[in-house]
This record gives C-alpha cells, structure tokens and sequence, in this order.
C-alpha cells in the first residue's frame, strides 16, 4: 500500500498514526540499545523504519534525499556537542571526537516525521524554531533518563541543544518542503 498523497493533500490520520508508531518505536529501540551497549541492533530498528517510509513514498528519491540531508545536519550538529565536552555517550562512537553513529541516525528517522506528521510546520518556521528550541532538548533529556547519553554539565548542555534545535529544525521544515517525496508532484501546466 503506497503513502502517496494527490499534490497539495495532507497525510491521512492513519499515515500519521503509522508514521508516529514506527518513530516511536525506533527511537526508543536505539536509545534503550545504546544505553545497554548494543547500539546495533536498535539503528537496524531505525534503518528498517526509513526503509519502510522510503518504500512507500511516493517520489522514494525525494524522500532519501531529505533523510540524507537531515543526517548530514545532525552529524554537524551532534559532533559541534559531543566537542564541547557537555554530552558523553556509552555505546556507538567510532571516534571519541565524532557523535554515536546510533545518534546521525536518529536524524534521519526525525526526517520521516516532516512530511507526514510535523507536516502541519511548513511556512512556520518561527513556531519551527520555538518548538526545537524547547522540544529538542527535551527529547535529547528523554534519552539521558533512559540511559543513552550522560549530560557532564546538565545547563551548558541543554543550552547548546536548544541553540542548535532552534537553528536545525526550521532548516530541517524548509528542505522537507523542497524535498518532499510524500505528495505527489503538482501537475505541470505547460
């Protein structure tokens, strides 16, 4: 069953439903891995999910495209962290100096979401920019809980991730709207 939509729609509730299930899910399946030193298995989880939004897409490349984009983002934004010092991870890190390769993934997975159920953003990239500065940090706190990451200094910590949420959340909507592989492109009028 193709989650493609007629140009101009909106994803259907049970798209959304679906979309926010498998998020979910492989969020916590990476953030629970890497917090009992088995990162592996949940990016598998992470992967097989933008598998799945990719195959159903209806422009796949289109969709790849952002998912690319978006892990290119997070791997600038979370090596910026892990270099400050106020972030150390158990598992996933090639290199002490680069983020958890479980975390670039995590991007990714974020990147399936801005077409289907953070769709409702497009052209509001204020609210964009408030809403990573406060929710990005506190997803980033949820993972700390669940024993993913370690902040070292809690306040500079959460500081850095609202700066960088509310800068890569609104980039991340307005490259969703160009690369959006969800609708189906608007019939060409030539």
């Amino acid at each position: 069953m193709s989650a493609a939509l007629p140009a101009g729609a909106r994803p259907t509730r049970a798209m959304q439903l679906a979309n926010f299930t498998v998020s979910q899910a492989a969020w916590f399946a990476a953030v629970l891995g890497a917090a009992h030193h088995q990162p592996l298995p949940g990016t598998l989880c992470v992967l097989a999910a933008i598998g799945w939004h990719v195959a159903v897409s209806a422009r796949p490349a289109r969709e790849a495209g952002l998912v690319l984009w978006a892990c290119l983002v997070g791997a600038v934004a979370e090596t910026g962290i892990v270099l400050q010092g106020h972030v150390v991870y158990p598992s996933g890190q090639p290199f002490a100096q680069l983020p958890p390769y479980w975390m670039v993934a995590l991007w990714g997975l974020l990147a399936i979401a801005l077409n289907v159920t953070m769709r409702w953003l497009r052209g509001r990239l204020w609210l964009a920019a408030g809403l990573g500065a406060v929710v990005g940090p506190m997803a980033f706190s949820a993972g700390v809980r669940l024993g993913g990451a370690q902040f070292l200094q809690p306040g500079a910590a959460l500081a850095t991730l609202a700066l960088v949420w509310a800068a890569a959340l609104p980039l991340l909507v307005w490259l969703s709207v160009r690369l959006d592989g969800v609708a189906e492109p608007e019939p060409s009028h030539a």
